[in-house]
This record gives C-alpha cells, sequence and structure tokens, in this order.
C-alpha cells in the first residue's frame, strides 16, 4: 500500500472543503493510505493540478460556483487522459441522475455525513467504483 493518497478537493466553499477534510481525518478507513488534501476554489485551479498529475481521487462540489463539480466532472473525465476517479458532492438525493450524467465514480449528499463520505471515498482509494 502507497505511503499517502492526494485527494483533491474542488469547491468555492471554504465550509465546504473542510467539512471533506474533517470526514476524511488523516485516512477514510484503515486499510487505505492516509489523505494528503490539494484544495481549489476554482475551475481552472483544478485543471492545473490535473495536469501535473499525481491526484488519487478528485472531490467535486456539484454546488460550486460558477463551474458546478458535476460539469467539471463531465469535463474532465472527457479531457483528462486516466483521469482519477471522482466523488461528487450533491446538494439533494434526487440529483443522482445528474451525478450519473457526470460519469462520477460516487456520489454523496451535502452536508457531508462522515461516515457516508470516508466510506466513498475509501471505496474509491481501494480502486472500486462506489456507487453514484
Amino acid at each position: 500500500m502507497q505511503s499517502t493518497a492526494t485527494v483533491l478537493v474542488y469547491s468555492d466553499n471554504a465550509g465546504t472543503r473542510e467539512q471533506v477534510r474533517l470526514a476524511t481525518g488523516r485516512r477514510p478507513a484503515a486499510d487505505v493510505p492516509a489523505v494528503e488534501f490539494i484544495e481549489c476554489a476554482t475551475l481552472p485551479a483544478v485543471l492545473k493540478q490535473l495536469d501535473k498529475g499525481g491526484i488519487d481521487v478528485c472531490v467535486l462540489d456539484g454546488e460550486a460556483v460558477p463551474a458546478g463539480g458535476m460539469g467539471v466532472c463531465r469535463q474532465i473525465k472527457d479531457e483528462i487522459f486516466r483521469c482519477p476517479p471522482v466523488l461528487v458532492l450533491m446538494g439533494r438525493p434526487q440529483d443522482a441522475w445528474l451525478a450519473t450524467w457526470s460519469r462520477a465514480d460516487a456520489a454523496v449528499t451535502l452536508p457531508v455525513d462522515p461516515v457516508e463520505f470516508a466510506d466513498a471515498l475509501a471505496g474509491l482509494l481501494r480502486g472500486g467504483r462506489a456507487a453514484a
């Protein structure tokens, strides 16, 4: 098992980024690596980080403004070679169809539920596909 995993967190809301960090802790599960975060508040920052490489999982806020995480997910799935798995944060459970449209590998609702989020993130870090 690698020693650390790099998780990109995109949200224009610092509080949402903090919820993700707090829900993850040092590691989302005992059988996955410790997590290091790269936080981005804008789409250009996300694209720059993905171009650099080394991202293991992306967490994208579907409620981000002006570029919502679901649209960003679809864009990076189309444009980034070997795009890392994506976990989308949805505003409502009814938005699950949008998460499917975006080609997200997993989706959870906001506000972040620590157990649900950690399970979904750990699944993606294990290389599995969690339910979207």
